[in-house]
């Protein structure tokens, strides 16, 4: 394993049996003190509760939030988690997803900055999704079939059964292990002294996920694809993709394989499900090509494969590949040029992504956000602004369709009812999805009139009170309009959102000492408010205290 990677690594996967988090090192102070006092009372090794497990999940994820390989892009966080969603209505609709774990559960997915070829399921139903693996997969059903995966190992309680497999382990043993890997994110040879020695080893190899739930997870979420709008052949692609990784690639750049061990009998499983004379896999939709040249581009490669990408659509064959080859190439190109503050170069190859998206509506949608972002790079807000102004929708109307006034680029064409249901989840008023939300609020706060976005976005947070970015930009804006106790108790739902309660208990406590010296009618609301909340982030924190 590559011991630079920092987001999510195995060995905290199998010490907190978090099913198949598969990935790199997250960075965690290593005092062996703290990582006694951090693990989870495993209690008597009795199954583990929907409830418990939900709490474990919360306190890994509270450190993820942390990580600065963390990243909340709207625009990729939006794609993937659409997908996700498709998988979790499909799970639900074929019973492979309980009531209670629906309600329990968080059913969140994490984006982490990180090139390694990955992904993660957490207890608590939290998955995270390395840019690495969205840049590599070919086509959308390839990594829908990645997340089917994880999926199914929390919808199958994957994570509880392995506890209840575990009951002879001590929290100390699992103490020392965890704090190994730790290290080894620090120094190496520390991790070799801190681990003990044959018990480590002994639990490490107790706690690997079984072949049986890798092939129970494999069955199940396969059989999600179909339902969800997704090409089952995606699930093959991407064995085969993997095994031939392992035969000749294996650099330690596919964490994957070695947390899901690809046997031949599993490979041979997903290849006998496919019926005789089954059509071929779809080809990539522009749209995703798109997405795998933003995750490669913001994987922050450096400057050298940043202006490789930016020089691309000009070198010679260039103009005869595919047209989603052609898409992603132009995209890459233009977010290169912006990440090396060439606004000139980005927006020339705007010109170029236009033309060769011209006839796809999710594309010209994509086109036109990165439009906006190239608008903000060369400092014209209120261009990017305009841009992303909400357009009418009509009922029967895609919430994702681009008119052809969009972008000028004459008849677009109509979005798949797939693609329609989708969105609707992330659609914001005015027929738009967050990354237009979020581009929009950013671009008018640097206007100085942000106060149009109060609405939309206190709409949003009604609906996902746990999105902490919206929130953010929330206070952002009530702070512009000089309402600064709401916009004191923005940023403390917003360290809520990330399960930082001793953050979000500091920002409330500010806020009442903000309301005592406020006499507007209107404060006295929001006081009442942040008194009700402050209450409640005690006691959260209360009861995270008495888990250590």
């Amino acid at each position: 394993m590559v011991l630079v990677q920092r987001w999510v690594w195995p060995l905290w996967r199998r010490a907190l049996l978090a099913a198949a988090v598969i990935g790199p090192l997250w960075l965690v102070p290593a005092a062996a003190s703290h990582a006694q006092r951090s693990l989870p009372s495993m209690g008597d090794g009795a199954d583990m509760t929907t409830s418990d497990e939900r709490r474990l999940g919360d306190r890994i994820i509270r450190e993820l939030y942390r990580d600065p390989d963390y990243i909340d892009d709207p625009i990729l966080n939006e794609y993937v988690q659409t997908l996700f969603q498709q998988l979790l209505k499909a799970a639900r609709e074929r019973g492979e997803l309980s009531q209670e774990l629906e309600e329990r559960f968080a059913w969140e997915v994490l984006l982490g900055r990180d090139r390694t070829v990955n992904a993660f399921a957490l207890p608590g139903g939290y998955f995270g999704v390395h840019l690495g693996l969205v840049g590599v997969v070919s086509t959308r059903d390839e990594l829908a079939s990645v997340l089917a995966h994880e999926l199914s190992h929390v919808t199958q309680r994957h994570i509880s059964r392995l506890i209840a497999q575990q009951n002879r382990q001590t929290p100390l043993m699992l103490g020392a292990l965890v704090l190994g890997a730790l290290a080894a994110s620090k120094n190496p040879e520390a991790a070799q002294a801190m681990m003990v020695g044959g018990q480590a080893l002994a639990v490490q190899n107790q706690l690997n996920f079984s072949r049986d739930m890798e092939r129970e997870a494999d069955r199940v979420g396969y059989g999600l694809m179909a339902p969800a709008g997704f090409a089952p052949q995606g699930f093959v692609s991407m064995f085969d993709k993997l095994q031939q990784a392992n035969r000749i690639n294996d650099n330690g750049s596919w964490p994957y394989l070695r947390s899901h061990p690809l046997t031949s009998q599993r490979i041979a499983d997903m290849h006998s499900r496919i019926p005789p004379g089954a059509q071929a896999a779809p080809p990539p939709t522009l749209e995703h090509a798109m997405m795998a040249a933003r995750a490669r581009v913001l994987m922050r490669p450096g400057v050298d494969a940043w202006r490789q990408w930016e020089a691309e659509p000009r070198s010679a064959g260039f103009a005869a590949r595919p047209v989603a080859q052609r898409a992603a190439g132009w995209y890459a190109a233009v977010l290169s040029a912006v990440q090396l503050q060439d606004v000139a170069q980005a927006r020339d190859g705007l010109k170029g992504l236009d033309e060769a998206v011209q006839s796809d509506a999710p594309a010209m949608r994509q086109a036109r956000l990165l439009a906006a972002e190239v608008d903000m790079a060369a400092g014209d807000a209120p261009a990017a602004a305009l841009r992303l102004a909400p357009r009418p929708v009509t009922a029967a109307a895609s919430r994702t369709a681009l008119t052809a006034a969009d972008l000028g680029l004459g008849d677009s064409a109509p979005v798949a009812s797939g693609a329609r249901q989708s969105r609707d989840q992330n659609a914001a008023p005015g027929g738009t999805g967050r990354p237009e939300l979020v581009l929009r609020t950013q671009a008018l706060l640097r206007t100085g009139a942000s106060a149009e976005m109060t609405g939309p976005l206190q709409n949003w947070v009604a609906s996902h009170p746990r999105d902490a970015g919206i929130w953010q930009l929330l206070a952002g804006v009530w702070q512009q309009q000089g309402q600064s106790l709401r916009a004191v108790r923005a940023e403390a739902e917003a360290q809520a959102a990330r399960y930082d309660y001793a953050a979000a208990v500091d920002r409330f406590k500010a806020g009442q000492d903000l309301s005592r010296k406020s006499a507007a009618a209107a404060d006295y609301i929001e006081a009442s408010i942040i008194d009700t909340r402050l209450r409640d982030m005690q006691a959260k924190l209360k009861e995270q205290a008495a888990e250590r």
